[in-house]
């Protein structure tokens, strides 16, 4: 209890202190949580808990080290998280990217993809033709899949050892095998996110942005922690379309009946992070650990959201995962 209390002072909410106390009197703690999940929806906590926030990569709860790739300049580098938490320039390496230009849409085109991406996994037992070691991206990712994107085995690998090659790729990040060897010792893969662009990755958002992001986050989970499926459903776009397949008309009338049993619920959000999403204006990717708990389900795991803010400066989500 103590604890919330002085959560709600460092709100700055001294003027509501009173009423707050006699709200918990009478209605116990159920009462002040609402009020307290009601002011992670409000701007005004995010402006001031991002003043000193490094959004040099948006806003970045889980990963301690970015990985950019420029594809007209042909570098990936390499930039990790500081003592104060600010993400710093360690090391920038020469890359082979796809022999064609332009974003991946299809197997074979030979187009490296742009995107955000996680490492999945390091693979050190593979052919001679990719160097001593490879990382696996998650192309495709859940916004690339979204769009139709097609294609899979995208690549940070090294330069053959017995072979000669070319100096583009069917659309892996190739680099020499000193520098993925070096890459292998800088990073730990499970803290690692990828941002391939067209060119140099502008990826920083404006903090008013961020604010308006990470606020519509929560309103969201609000209408959704509280039952209020008007708020909640106004947040999706027209276009949605969920991971599985399911569209909107569909999935409003399956939430609409869920939120029709008014079950009580637990929802908690941790490890999140906001990246503005490559040659994609006004798009974002927001990614986070989710807890849910309900009388008739639970969920503990990875959530992903694309969203985009639309031409009334509203968060509309695209699809999710």
């Amino acid at each position: 209890m103590l604890n919330k209390i002085l959560l709600l002072l460092v709100l700055g909410l001294f003027a509501h202190a009173n009423t707050i106390l006699t709200n918990y009197r009478i209605h116990g703690i159920a009462d002040i949580e609402k009020q307290m999940d009601k002011e992670l929806a409000n701007t005004a906590y995010w402006d001031e808990y991002l003043k000193n926030i490094d959004a040099s990569f948006g806003y970045v709860e889980e990963y301690s080290s970015i990985l950019t790739c420029d594809k007209e300049k042909s570098t990936l580098s390499l930039y990790k998280q500081n003592k104060d938490n600010k993400f710093t320039f360690v090391k920038q390496y020469n890359a082979f990217t796809g022999e064609k230009k332009g974003d991946k849409t299809k197997e074979g085109d030979l187009k490296t993809p742009l995107g955000v991406y996680k490492i999945t996994k390091k693979i050190s037992k593979l052919d001679s033709f990719y160097g001593p070691l490879a990382f696996v991206t998650s192309y495709p990712n859940v916004f690339d899949k979204y769009r139709g994107k097609e294609g899979h085995g995208i690549w940070i690998h090294g330069l053959p050892t017995e072979q000669e090659r070319d100096e583009y790729t069917k659309g892996c990040i190739a680099i020499n095998n000193s520098n993925i060897e070096c890459l292998d010792r800088n990073i730990d893969i499970d803290s690692t996110v990828l941002i391939i662009n067209s060119n140099e990755p502008k990826t920083e958002i404006s903090k008013n942005t961020l604010s308006k992001l990470l606020a519509g986050l929560y309103k969201w989970r609000y209408s959704w922690l509280y039952n209020d499926i008007d708020t909640y459903l106004s947040f999706y776009s027209n276009d949605f379309v969920r991971t599985d397949g399911m569209k909107y008309e569909r999935f409003v009338k399956y939430k609409t009946r869920i939120f029709n049993k008014g079950e009580k619920k637990k929802i908690i959000f941790s490890n999140i992070n906001v990246i503005s999403y490559p040659s994609s204006p006004n798009i974002f990717q927001i990614t986070f650990k989710e807890y849910y708990s309900s009388t008739s389900f639970s969920f503990e795991g990875d959530k992903v959201l694309i969203v985009k803010i639309d031409e009334n400066n509203n968060i509309k989500i695209l699809t999710e995962k």
